[in-house]
């Protein structure tokens, strides 16, 4: 019997007393996985602008990653981070699996990487560079796509790729692409647990000492739960672009009108 309680108390979650907040006078925008659709990225920044207009606190906008691949307009979404800034934020931009991936594919010459990519997207991230795709690639191609990729890609766009970060706290949030590895302290996270992890953290019924938020995983809304925030929802087909905001001990959220290409 006792052992059946203990069991029984280690499985059941544990849920924080307090509402999760934010340091006063400070609010953040945190935008979900935008993956080439430029048009609905356009759309969200100007609800942003025109939801933050009135606010004169600290404001920060979070990119949680998977800037690129399966939309068509990788390039342009990487030009209108860089070159349509949101006037008076601090910008922090997450590293996705998909920009690992890319930057794998620029670095290595692994040709397993390639084929990976170019299963789940990065053919169209290729021909919004302008890289000329001749049907399905074979392994004879995968030098071409690669010195092609490498020369039209902008250094200014290859920084940004090397710069992005795995994650960050602000206040009671922890936020990260995919999620974290439950049973590790959030202050030793793997670096792929943070991109690739999907189920094990999704399932889990743990509190993790912050809200995670993160996105990775599809949904067709929003996901609000005692112990993480998940706001993928599948922008490249649905047309849904979620941003949360959070402020002081609210979480609501902005979207774009479904919107398919």
């Amino acid at each position: 019997m006792k052992s059946l309680l203990k069991k029984l108390f280690k499985s059941s979650p544990v849920v924080p007393q307090d509402p999760a907040t934010l340091p006063d006078n400070h609010r953040i925008y945190c935008i979900g996985d935008i993956h080439g659709r430029v048009d609905l990225l356009k759309q969200l920044h100007d609800k942003i602008k025109l939801d933050s207009d009135t606010f004169s606190g600290h404001k920060t906008i979070i990119y949680l990653g998977d800037y690129i691949d399966r939309g068509p307009d990788s390039k342009r979404v990487i030009d209108c981070i860089l070159n349509e800034k949101l006037t008076d934020f601090t910008e922090v931009f997450l590293l996705g699996n998909h920009e690992q991936v890319l930057l794998q594919f620029v670095l290595s010459e692994d040709p397993s990487i390639a084929n990976d990519w170019f299963k789940f997207g990065g053919l169209s991230t290729l021909a919004s560079y302008g890289v000329e795709i001749r049907g399905i690639p074979t392994l004879k191609d995968l030098s071409r796509l690669r010195t092609e990729f490498t020369e039209k890609l902008p250094n200014t766009h290859f920084e940004f790729f090397k710069d992005l970060t795995l994650s960050f706290e602000c206040g009671d949030y922890f936020f990260a692409h995919a999620g974290i590895n439950p049973k590790i302290n959030l202050s030793n996270q793997r670096p792929e647990d943070l991109l690739w992890i999907r189920e094990d953290f999704i399932n889990s019924t743990l509190f993790h000492k912050k809200i995670i938020v993160h996105g990775h995983t599809v949904t067709s809304e929003p996901e609000q739960l005692f112990n993480r925030i998940g706001i993928d929802t599948g922008a490249y087909s649905t047309g849904r672009l979620t941003c949360a905001v959070f402020e002081e001990t609210e979480c609501r959220f902005l979207q774009t009108k479904n919107n398919f290409l």
